[in-house]
């Protein structure tokens, strides 16, 4: 396939996208009014709690067996590497640009955590719809494709709760110390509320330090990792069950294991409503998140309170550094024999590294009600340039891997 070809293949699940979000956009404009605050609010209650977890089920549950899990076993590791990369990249544009402290955890997030699940169930099924697409006849391409985008989905969601969810919690408790620090607990935040349960030892050592003054790279870097290690330990288990990993927990162990898939999954299966039902939620979760995406930027439009070199460097970390590395790492991994020859899986992983941020760190932000307004600013941006940015990766990755 020439390049004109590979560009039109992988613009067409993009244009899917903006079309979608704009749609999004309009509805949340005051004359419709359709996606207000509370209507988004209440939309995203049933996208979080019934139809994503019902998504990831019924996609795992289908897609994934044993024998797929080992195939596929690089693809956690490949995610990870995409958190950790990213996830310091952010922390050099913090540092580069001096964000304020309230900002530090949302552009490191923005910067390690992909969207890794919506999106990609987009852009995979259009590709295979498109007759040209360089992974073969319609069947066996969403059959593969399904299975990479439920794994991915899956631990994404989980990465996002575990690490990224972390840092930001990291930053927003600073930045609360730092307007309140004497903690008298008038401040009913969450964030306020958890970081008066964190030992008194860390504290103090963080006081210590801020008297000292600016501290070497070195020991800003450890001091970072230990900020990170000490929050692992209070990670709130209610939100790293979130009901998004719990369905991809419920519909991994339905996969690998024989009897409960045959039971659940197929035309004769004697459970099978159970598993068509879940089917049917989960498949409004894609049009209902990008809605929600589209409504959301409407914020960004009118409001810029974040500084313009912030939203230049997240924009070169997921666009331009991140894909470069992600090119290395696979084809590195490939050499190796780490990475089998399917080309549309590797294509599914060096795509992970080009995608724009996850919107579940809109939610996170809003969770520790700490810079609102400005991620909608970074999302606006960013998947504004995702348009012309993931059309040509995605062209270069198909060319690379065909």
């Amino acid at each position: 396939m020439g390049f004109v070809d590979l560009f039109l293949v992988a613009l067409m699940p993009v244009l899917k996208t903006l079309l979608l979000t704009a749609i999004g956009l309009i509805l949340a404009l005051d004359r419709i009014n359709l996606l207000g605050p509370s209507a988004r609010n209440s939309l995203n209650n049933l996208v979080f709690y019934v139809f994503s977890p019902c998504l990831m089920g019924a996609y795992l549950a289908e897609t994934v067996t044993v024998q797929v899990m080992m195939d596929m076993w690089f693809m956690p590791v490949n995610i990870l590497l995409t958190f950790i990369i990213g996830s310091i990249l952010g922390w050099i544009l913090v540092k580069i640009t001096g964000a304020p402290h309230n900002l530090s955890g949302l552009v490191i997030g923005c910067c390690a955590a992909g969207n890794l699940g919506n999106l990609l169930l987009i852009v995979i099924p259009a590709i295979c719809h498109e007759p040209n697409n360089p992974f073969g006849e319609y069947s066996v391409c969403i059959a593969e494709g399904a299975a990479y985008v439920s794994v991915s989905m899956a631990v994404g969601a989980i990465y996002i709760w575990s690490y990224v969810y972390v840092i930001m919690k990291i930053s927003a408790e600073k930045s609360n110390r730092g307007i309140q620090p004497g903690g008298d607990g008038s401040h009913h935040s969450i964030v306020s509320i958890r970081s008066a349960n964190l030992p008194s030892d860390g504290s103090n050592t963080q006081l210590l330090l801020s008297k000292v003054g600016p501290l070497p790279m070195l020991d800003k870097m450890k001091k970072f990792s230990t900020d990170l290690l000490v929050k692992l330990r209070t990670v709130d288990l209610q939100h790293l069950l979130a009901p998004t990993t719990i369905g991809s927990i419920i519909g991994l162990i339905i996969g690998v294991v024989p009897f409960l898939k045959h039971l659940m999954v197929g035309s004769s299966a004697p459970l099978r409503v159970g598993y068509s039902t879940a089917e049917i939620l989960g498949g409004a979760t894609v049009p209902c998140v990008t809605l929600i995406v589209g409504a959301n930027l409407l914020r960004g439009l009118r409001r810029s309170g974040v500084s313009a070199l912030i939203i230049i460097g997240v924009i070169v970390v997921r666009y331009i550094a991140l894909p470069l590395l992600g090119i290395v790492i696979v084809r590195t991994a490939h050499h190796f024999g780490m990475v089998g020859n399917n080309p549309q899986y590797q294509f599914v992983l060096m795509l992970q590294f080009a995608l724009p941020p996850a919107m579940t760190i809109g939610t996170i932000s809003q969770l520790f009600e700490a810079g609102e307004a400005e991620c909608s600013v970074i999302m606006l941006w960013t998947y504004i340039v995702s348009a012309l940015a993931l059309t040509l990766w995605a062209t270069y990755f198909m060319s690379l891997v065909s």
